[in-house]
């Protein structure tokens, strides 16, 4: 039996986790949910299903809200809960054999960085804490401690059990190219936030799914993915796979390419993240190998979609330049999402805000803090909140 934190339980991906342990209670418990405070009826279903011993919401004065909800779903045996903006970082050092970080956007950083200080197994979905505390996350975690749940992170932890890390010449990074693919820079000026919601291949939440429509989310990976394994940025290819079946790749120095395929489907991933490195049997369905199929893969357009190399420019300056490209495009989206801003005032606004960073005020990774990290994010919301947006 393994014991499982979940954090963001009430997310896409804290929703597909709570499936996936579902179908395995033999195998896994729940001992701990956390989520913001935006779905308290969902979380409280959760709780009365899945009887964690406590339950955290990150946003306060939800208490009466949540036990209403709590006893209509039939919960019996009351969990602790915890109320605040320290919720998740609490939780976070419950006794468990993982933590599965599943939090949106950099609110999770403390509780990446609890986790990793607690010693536990860290499976992260919350790519967001990872670039933006860069090696303030990765020194501190032990080897193996941290596990990837994004799909593409995934795929490379399975390619790189082909060959060592000397043998690595790149990561293919694919990326689906999201509902806009093939539109040029101009055409894409007059999109709604209903459009750019409209992804085609995968169900995602609001913040990633504009991620996805704007690649600001494969910028983000792209930074995870050089954090992560140890690779030079410039090693790293993004190219547009709109089938979404191939989730990444790595090519080795003898020109050899291991790519990982599979349906799009995030249950595998974050069956591999829970059980790593052993496989979770049945966590998803394969390719039908009987049906005709094809794939395709085209290079990304940097001119209409430049957020990719924007985040490329701030992981070489690495410091807290990616904490104010992630902070930046944050509030961009809330904007967006909200009529206050168009599709292109998105990158155009963190390309502004990440110059004014890199001109005045950013400090590089020798000597980096938590509190640097922190103000270089709140600056940076505030200049992307500013007469521009």
């Amino acid at each position: 039996m393994r014991d499982v934190v979940l954090l963001g339980s009430t997310g896409s991906i804290g929703m597909q986790t709570c499936e996936v342990i579902d179908a395995r209670r033999g195998d896994f418990r729940i001992v701990a949910l956390g989520a913001g405070g935006n779905r308290i009826a969902r979380l409280a279903e959760q709780a009365a299903h899945f009887a964690p011993r406590a339950v955290g919401i990150a946003a306060a004065g939800h208490e009466d809200e949540f036990w209403a909800a709590f006893e209509a779903a039939g919960g019996a045996d009351r969990p602790a809960l915890i109320c605040g903006p320290e919720a998740s970082a609490e939780l976070s050092a419950v006794k468990a054999d993982v933590v599965l970080n599943a939090i949106t956007g950099a609110a999770g950083l403390l509780a990446t960085l609890a986790v990793l200080d607690a010693g536990t197994t860290l499976a992260l979905a919350n790519k967001e804490s990872l670039v933006v505390g860069g090696h303030l996350v990765t020194d501190r975690a032990r080897p193996g401690q941290l596990v990837a749940v994004d799909s593409e992170h995934s795929a490379f932890a399975q390619c790189l059990r082909g060959g060592g890390r000397r043998e690595v010449r790149r990561l293919v990074l694919t990326a689906s190219g999201g509902p806009f693919r093939g539109r040029s820079r101009a055409e894409l000026a007059d999109v709604t936030p209903q459009q750019a919601l409209a992804h085609p291949t995968w169900a995602m939440g609001r913040v990633i799914t504009i991620n996805s429509a704007t690649l600001v989310n494969k910028g983000l990976e792209l930074l995870e993915a050089a954090l992560l394994y140890d690779v030079d940025l410039d090693d790293i290819t993004v190219v547009v796979h709109p089938q979404s079946v191939v989730h990444s790749g790595v090519e080795f120095f003898d020109g050899a390419t291991i790519m990982q395929a599979s349906p799009p489907d995030m249950r595998l991933p974050i069956g591999l993240a829970l059980t790593w490195p052993e496989r979770m049997a049945g966590a998803a369905a394969g390719c039908d190998w009987s049906e005709a199929t094809g794939w395709t893969f085209e290079p990304l357009d940097s001119q209409a979609f430049p957020a990719v190399e924007l985040a490329r420019r701030a992981g070489r300056a690495g410091g807290t330049a990616p904490a104010v490209f992630n902070g930046a495009n944050e509030t961009c989206v809330d904007a967006f999402c909200e009529g206050r801003m168009g599709f292109l005032e998105i990158t155009d606004t963190i390309a502004r805000v990440l110059d004014e960073h890199l001109a005045d005020g950013h400090r590089g990774d020798a000597g980096l803090s938590i509190e640097a990290v922190l103000a270089a994010d709140a600056w940076a919301r505030r200049r992307a909140a500013g007469p521009a947006c």
